[in-house]
Order: structure tokens, then sequence, then C-alpha cells
């Protein structure tokens, strides 16, 4: 991996619109996935779930300052980014919010812990291209995903138990 690319600060001209960007594609993934949820559906309260399990207001109160701290990560790193880089980092990006909406629709849409365990499998590659990317751009817009990729593991981690421990 090459070392992260050291920028002095770019003008703040145009800096608001790469978060305002970032800030808008994460709260309409964040919706679109919302969307799909229902955590008090007869299904999904029928589930044999592990002792570990996080109580459902956990879910929002984690998700909200991860997304947020996405939001700022990816504007801060698309500000930065110039060229083919900057578009590659975008369409990362954007794959990452669809992968993140996706996994709702095929957990909750669905109602298939296995739809939902291959999705969130492949959120977890993604987040991995995704913090990969961003590195080569900027390492404090990186680092601030990893809480991100880290609560995407535990969810698959969770969702695999899930679709082990409900098999039909």
């Amino acid at each position: 991996m090459k070392p992260a690319k050291r920028y002095t600060d770019p003008p703040a001209r145009g800096a608001w619109q790469s978060y305002a960007l970032t800030a808008a594609a994460v709260t309409a993934c964040a919706v679109a996935g919302g969307a799909a949820v229902d955590a008090d559906s007869t299904w999904y309260r029928s589930l044999d779930k592990p002792r570990w399990q996080p109580p459902p207001w956990a879910f929002g109160a984690a998700w909200t300052p991860l997304y947020a701290s996405l939001a700022w990560a990816g504007g801060r790193a698309l500000h930065r980014a110039r060229g083919t880089e900057r578009r590659r980092l975008a369409l990362s990006l954007g794959t990452n919010l669809a992968l993140n909406t996706a996994w709702n629709w095929m957990f909750f849409g669905r109602r298939s812990p296995r739809a939902g365990l291959l999705g969130t499998l492949v959120l977890d590659a993604s987040n991995a291209e995704l913090i990969r990317r961003t590195a080569r751009t900027d390492t404090a817009a990186a680092r601030a995903l990893i809480p991100y990729a880290a609560w995407c593991g535990f969810a698959t981690a969770l969702n695999s138990s899930l679709a082990r421990r409900n098999r039909n």
C-alpha cells in the first residue's frame, strides 16, 4: 500500500460541497435502509437470538455517530482527492453506501438471515476497500472509518449467529 499523500490543508473553498454531498448520500442510505427495518415484526421477534445481541435501542445509538463519521470521512477524503483517485473514491463510497442499504433489505425485507449474512460479508469487503482507498488520500479520514468497519464486523458475527440459529 502506498503511503498517504501529505497534503497541506486545501483552501476551504469548495469543501462544504464535498461534505454536503457525502452527508446527503449517507442520509439517503440511512433513510432507504431504515425503511426496510421492522424490529417489532413478528418474524424478527420470533428469531432465536444470541444472549450477546444488543438491545434494539443500541442499534440506533450506534448507527447515528457511525453514519456521521462516514459522512465526515467521505467529505474530507473527497475534498482532498484529485482526478481519477477522486472518481474512484466516490465510486467506492457510493458502492459501500448501496451495500449498506442493501443489507437491510436482504435481512429484513426478505426476512432472511442467510441473505443478510451474504450482504454483510460483501459490505465488510467493501469497508476494507474503502478504508484502503481513503488512506491513499487522507489518513485521518481513513482512521475515522475504522469504528464503522468494526461495527459492521460485529454485525457480521451477529448475523452469522442468527443465520446458524434460524436455519429454515
